[in-house]
């Protein structure tokens, strides 16, 4: 089965109760026997779970210790035959000393024990009472190395060549080990360490992990799960890494403290899935981590460069580390359920009430600012826009009326100019004129009609012939008459087009593809619609001149909201509606910012675009005739979508300027730089049917 990138891991929440081994390896062993049974390939237990992390004293007895360690060997038996790696806690004895470890399992062997680096000395349970610090294998150096005595011999040694007899197995004891599942590579840190400057995970991390897992026994006051749970997400971010974090549960609690089997799988800074809190019951939190994803994004992100694969730093600093193979990932079925949310719309802000007005309200400051900035740099007098009556058009004059506000400059120096041709429709051509008299802004109506009937007299164009040269014609005509009336008025002309066009390169060259500055070069056809909404519902909602236009700003852009996106370069229908629109022709913008997002941000394949595509939109309802995208129509729109990203890179080569709103853009002076003449071939072939 292909796993797309993907692989599925698990923070188990055991039954545990102190000193009592064989009741919490009996629960152990049936949450490993759930997880096999979900196709996960990797499963976290928390600290100290064999024995319970709240045992105290009892650390110090030796019946306790041995039955942990004949509770690890069951552990071990249990994972026997299965494709699956367990990271699961217990205490382990080296040298006469005692250390809290996470015990790496795979198929009835240790890969590994990892001792954790940092104790806690502010918390009930003193924790160096008992353990000894994972530092005892670190000699101090930078590159990571420890002092032990071996074989009779005083040596200095890598940090991993601390061997021991743990369970009846012969295997390494040290912090610096990384493991591998097929093409993962993961790191271990347990519970304190991440709490600390700088983390256990950080080191992992810059030597190659991308998936760090925490065991920890983490107990529960006032707000600190929030906190808890913002460092999990934060190193997450930081590190550009999967996080698996597993504290223990209810049956820890005891004495002055109260645990809640706080679990999350977190993968850069976005949370994944999140357990329970404060559940009696055993469970399992499952989430599909993209390794494939994080990969990329490492690739992309200069500071990862800084280090070499092992760890170190061109600074001089960094930690030698090991790398253990524990075997393949489980062959999961992700086809059949995938245990992680796709977002349909990922250029649409998510949320509700304050965060999407924050969000919305940092997109629209962006987009004014940047107008600003260039209206108040080239100290130009007016700003040219061409106004159709179209959601493009619409929010980059909304752009540039409160850009003139904040610049303390008239509206009247914002000169909006419609300008009507063979497709024109009274409902866009009224909401322009009405949007403009409502914001008070200069209006201008020049109608093309005649001009472009005299320029395919001069070219010889047959004007039935409604073709690429009758429809771009229309587009250049209007180019020409907002430069020119830019030029007379000494002003700029304020591009309208937005990302998917960019992209899909849905406009005409040298026409509605060229300005001075365009403000919405960094937002796709998803969000415009999305953010002319949220405008209509906070500003502009007062009609600047009420007897002229009889619309407030608000009616009138709601009532742009709900127009067919079209060119209008056909003529209308007899019934005077718009004949031409434009998903008919390209496609679904929904689909198109979909592959746009995920293409460009993640560096996914088409053959993954489409597996997530049919999860997120099949079964929806999209499509009015059937209820649901197919995959054959998904298939077929992204298609569409790489040859024209392809074969229109070179109307991107050569955009004018424009604010860089999101992590997506297409300017080539830095996001994206790619030859005009690539082979589409390779990317088109994937999506294509055997």
């Amino acid at each position: 089965m292909k796993d797309y990138g993907f692989i599925r891991v698990a923070a188990a929440r055991p039954s545990v109760k102190p000193a009592d081994v064989n009741g919490n390896v009996d629960s152990i062993c049936r949450l490993i026997g759930e997880a096999s049974g979900t196709g996960v390939s990797l499963v976290v237990f928390p600290e100290l779970c064999v024995t319970g992390y709240t045992c105290g004293d009892l650390f110090g007895q030796n019946a306790l210790l041995e039955a942990a360690e004949k509770g690890v060997a069951r552990i071990m038996e249990a994972s026997r035959g299965k494709e699956m790696t367990i990271v699961a806690g217990a205490p382990v004895r080296y040298c006469g000393r005692l250390y809290n470890c996470a015990i790496v399992i795979r198929n009835g062997n240790i890969k590994g024990i990892v001792p954790k680096i940092h104790l806690p000395s502010y918390n009930e349970f003193y924790e160096s009472r008992w353990f000894s610090p994972g530092t005892d294998f670190l000699d101090g150096h930078s590159d990571g190395r420890a002092a032990f005595m071996f074989n009779g011999k005083d040596s200095v040694r890598d940090s991993f060549s601390a061997v021991t007899s743990y369970a009846g197995f012969r295997c390494v004891i040290s912090p610096n080990q990384l493991f591998t599942i097929g093409k993962v590579t993961f790191g271990v840190e347990i519970c304190e360490d991440l709490w600390t400057p700088i983390p256990p995970s950080s080191w992992h991390a810059v030597a190659g992990a991308s998936i760090t897992v925490n065991l920890s026994a983490s107990n529960d006051i006032l707000m600190k799960h929030e906190y808890r749970r913002s460092l999990v997400c934060q190193q997450s971010a930081r590190c550009i890494s999967g996080y698996v974090y597993c504290s223990s549960g209810y049956g820890e609690s005891t004495q002055d403290v109260v645990y809640s089997g706080s679990s999350m799988i977190c993968e850069n800074g976005s949370m994944l899935a999140e357990g329970e809190r404060f559940s009696t019951s055993p469970g399992l939190l499952i989430a599909d981590i993209d390794y494939e994803k994080l990969e990329t994004l490492r690739q992309k992100t200069g500071t990862f460069k800084a280090f070499s694969p092992d760890g170190t730093s061109s600074a001089g600093y960094g930690r030698m580390f090991s790398t253990v193979a524990t075997g393949k990932a489980a062959d999961t079925d992700f086809g059949k359920r995938l245990y992680r949310h796709i977002e349909p719309h990922p250029f649409v802000p998510g949320g509700y009430g304050e965060e999407m007005e924050r969000r919305c309200r940092e997109i629209f400051s962006i987009q004014v600012t940047g107008l600003m900035s260039r209206l108040a740099h080239i100290n130009c007098r007016t700003a040219v826009i061409g106004i159709s009556g179209g959601l493009d058009s619409t929010l980059a004059l909304l752009v540039a009326t409160m850009a003139a506000d904040r610049l303390g400059w008239d509206r009247k120096r914002i000169t909006g100019i419609t300008m009507p041709g063979y497709g024109t429709t009274d409902r866009t051509h009224d909401n322009a004129s009405d949007l403009m008299a409502a914001l008070g802004v200069t209006s201008m109506e020049i109608p093309i009609g005649a001009a472009c009937d005299r320029h395919f007299q001069d070219i010889g164009h047959d004007k039935s012939i409604h073709d690429v040269t009758y429809e771009n014609s229309q587009a250049r005509e209007r180019t020409q008459i907002l430069m020119d009336v830019a030029n007379r008025t000494g002003g700029i002309v304020v591009g309208t087009g937005d990302l998917s066009e960019l992209a899909l390169g849905w406009a005409t060259y040298n026409g509605d593809h060229m300005s001075m500055y365009g403000v919405n070069a960094g937002i796709p056809k998803t969000l415009v619609r999305h953010l002319v909404r949220w405008i209509a519902d906070n500003h502009f909602t007062v009609c600047k001149d009420e007897d002229r236009c009889g619309r407030s700003v608000k009616d009138i852009l709601m009532d742009i909201i709900d127009t067919p996106i079209s060119p209008e370069l056909l003529p209308a229908d007899e019934d005077g509606n718009i004949r031409q629109k434009t998903e008919d022709l390209v496609g679904p913008y929904e689909l198109h910012d979909f592959f746009l997002y995920n293409f460009f941000r993640f560096g996914y394949s088409p053959e993954k675009i489409l597996f997530l595509a049919g999860k997120v939109f099949c079964g929806q309802v999209h499509d009015k005739e059937t209820g649901v995208y197919s995959e054959e129509t998904i298939r077929n729109w992204l298609n569409t979508f790489m040859r024209r990203f392809f074969s229109q890179q070179f109307k991107r080569s050569c955009l004018p300027d424009g604010p860089k709103v999101g992590s997506v853009s297409l300017s080539p002076r830095g996001d994206w730089r790619m030859p005009s003449d690539a082979s589409a071939a390779l990317f088109i072939d994937s999506v294509s049917k055997d």
